[in-house]
């Protein structure tokens, strides 16, 4: 029984044949495979030995650098025929269960950014840092034009001078616009305003006023623009590690970088940057997380193992597994989500998308071990510690946001409770129970908000860009900087790359395909965040909505863009001819997405162009 084959490849898992695709360069194949939806042990191709070991498919394709040497595992018979000649699918417990095999087959040979060759370590960081200043300089470049407040600025930007002088939201005069545009932000009534967003974003804009000065569209500006670009990084890292190729990390970089819908709003001191950062910040963690986890699982069963007679974990052991401990990365997430509700209501979809994600990566990496119980056993030990470790600690960040709130006497609703008692409740402090007023009216605003706008659009129409909303818009006369025609314009259309977004909208659909067809975990983690960000809004058809909130997920829909990039890149294995094909093809789409930033960046930033050239640039009528 101790000798009982266990189903392995090289790295670790009978997943992926030579036919299952692969995305990028020289790693991204190795990483390509099985999706984190769970399936019983005992169904799939490697139903003749799963039962003796109850290990079954990982989600790492075979090939990947640094797995077993040839000779390790023993070969399978019957096979020829099948395209799986070569693959050694077959291990002897006391191998399969030691420390290094068990995880290569929960997360590959290809581990960390410590695994690549000495010579790919260096561009595992300067690629996210050279995208990440491309970002940057077409971020801060001019971002004090205009030198008014746009759009929504005249909300967030004045709250935040709020936060800098006294910690809360107060009113301001009729014509507080022109003093604020005149450099004389110091007219703040003693009254408290009421605001129906929670604070952190207002907060961060706050921190570039406190650097550079609340007086100067740069000082108010700054934040958005840094937010921007971090953005940026850290989509090009989450690429590298999703992918494990260094290509596709440039890619996904790149793409964001220059799209115009994330290039507007991250010069404009609107809210849903900042959102798009802490969402994509809680991602990563969970990403971290989930291979910490694995590498967590590989150890202690295999010290379970060393300790056991056989080489294995006992029966018993193998029925729930072990316990995981204190999971750190799922406290930075659940920060970053504190963070990301306290910037905007909506990102409350996202914490429960993501909690579904990161337990349903565990219950696979449970049954890839050989857990026999995996599913309870994910449910209880690493299901419920999730729970505790990631909704208490964005609650208690939640909370803290409004720590201004608190230490003042006379924000808003701030003595409501004192005023208004109840019985049953009047256990709680009064300044908690203000709090609960102040989210239960904000809520019933956000429900009622119906009201006509021009530039409103319905979520049906934002993957196409059907009705970009017009930030600002004029029209400078002849003789005035860069106008030398009869009638010019000057404008702020946070209108997306073409070819970023209608090519991100096939990609998605591609990646159900793959999603539900390959079970290619990374597929399904991308459309998680596509779809908490975007499902939502069609529950309630009759709110005034904007395009510009599809921010928060478009990062993953870059990367949703670049993962079928990586399908068209091919594998490092394939032919010549069809790996420059795919490079050729690749680069095409690149040199398409830069051109067309090109050509929509004057009306991205403001610059003073003839109204020929700006209408030229409307090419659809409900652009305008």
């Amino acid at each position: 029984m101790n000798q009982s084959p266990v189903p392995a490849t090289a790295s670790g898992s009978p997943a992926a044949s030579p036919a299952s695709p692969g995305l990028g360069d020289t790693t991204a194949e190795e990483s390509n495979g099985q999706s984190d939806t769970p399936k019983h042990a005992g169904t799939s191709r490697s139903r003749w030995t799963a039962r003796s070991s109850g290990a079954t498919n990982s989600d790492a394709a075979p090939g990947r650098p640094g797995g077993p040497q040839p000779g390790r595992y023993l070969s399978s018979r019957g096979l020829s025929g099948r395209a799986l000649e070569g693959h050694r699918w077959i291990a002897r417990p006391s191998e399969a269960y030691a420390a290094q095999a068990l995880k290569e087959r929960l997360i590959g040979g290809v581990q960390s950014w410590r695994d690549y060759p000495a010579s790919l370590r260096l561009w595992f960081w300067l690629i996210p840092i050279l995208t990440a200043i491309l970002g940057g300089i077409l971020r801060f470049f001019r971002l004090d034009a205009p030198h008014s407040l746009v759009f929504d600025e005249t909300y967030y930007v004045k709250d935040a001078y709020s936060y800098v002088v006294s910690g809360y939201e107060r009113s301001w005069p009729a014509n507080a616009n022109d003093s604020f545009i005149a450099g004389n932000p110091n007219v703040l009534l003693n009254t408290p305003e009421y605001v129906v967003h929670p604070p952190v974003g207002k907060w961060m804009i706050a921190f570039g006023m406190w650097l550079f000065g609340g007086d100067n569209p740069f000082g108010w500006r700054f934040s958005a623009a840094l937010a921007g670009t971090l953005t940026v990084f850290l989509v090009s890292l989450i690429a590298l590690k999703l992918f494990r190729s260094h290509t596709l990390g440039a890619v996904a970089g790149l793409l964001l970088a220059i799209d115009g819908h994330h290039l507007v709003l991250s010069r404009t001191s609107l809210l849903d940057v900042f959102l798009a950062l802490w969402i994509l910040a809680a991602f990563g963690a969970l990403l971290m997380d989930r291979d910490d986890g694995r590498r967590r699982l590989a150890s202690r069963l295999a010290a379970q193992a060393a300790a056991s007679p056989g080489g294995r974990p006992t029966p018993t052991q193998l029925v729930t597994g072990p316990w995981l401990g204190m999971r750190w990365w799922r406290l930075a997430a659940g920060l970053c989500l504190g963070l990301a509700v306290g910037t905007k209501w909506s990102a409350l979809f996202f914490v429960a998308a993501f909690g579904i994600m990161t337990v349903l990566w565990d219950l696979n990496a449970r049954r890839i071990a050989g857990i026999r119980s995996w599913f309870s056993a994910g449910i209880i030990k690493d299901g419920l510690p999730a729970f505790v470790t990631i909704i208490p600690i964005a609650a208690l960040t939640y909370v803290a946001t409004w720590t201004g709130w608190f230490l003042s006497k006379d924000a808003y609703y701030r003595q409501w409770a004192a005023t208004n008692p109840a019985p049953g409740w009047d256990w709680l402090p009064n300044s908690v129970r203000s709090l609960a007023h102040y989210h239960l009216e904000a809520y019933k605003f956000h429900q009622g908000l119906s009201s006509d706008h021009p530039y409103e659009s319905s979520p049906w129409t934002w993957l196409i860009m059907g009705r970009p909303t017009s930030f600002f818009y004029q029209t400078p006369k002849q003789g005035t900087p860069g106008c030398v025609v009869e009638t010019c314009s000057s404008a702020i259309l946070p209108v997306g790359n073409p070819v970023v977004w209608w090519g991100g909208t096939i990609a998605l659909v591609i990646l159900l395909f793959w999603w539900a067809g390959r079970r290619d975990w990374r597929a399904g983690a991308i459309l998680a965040g596509v779809a908490a960000g975007y499902l939502p809004w069609f529950m309630y058809p009759e709110r005034t909505m904007f395009i510009f909130y599809a921010v928060s997920f478009e990062p993953f829909l870059v990367l949703g863009l670049t993962y079928v990039l990586g399908l068209v890149l091919g594998r490092s294995r394939d032919p010549v001819w069809r790996r420059r094909s795919g490079l050729y093809i690749v680069a095409l789409v690149l040199v398409l997405a830069v051109l067309a930033t090109a050509f929509f960046y004057p009306v991205l930033t403001a610059e003073v162009i003839s109204y020929q050239e700006w209408r030229m640039r409307m090419w659809m009528p409900s652009w305008i």
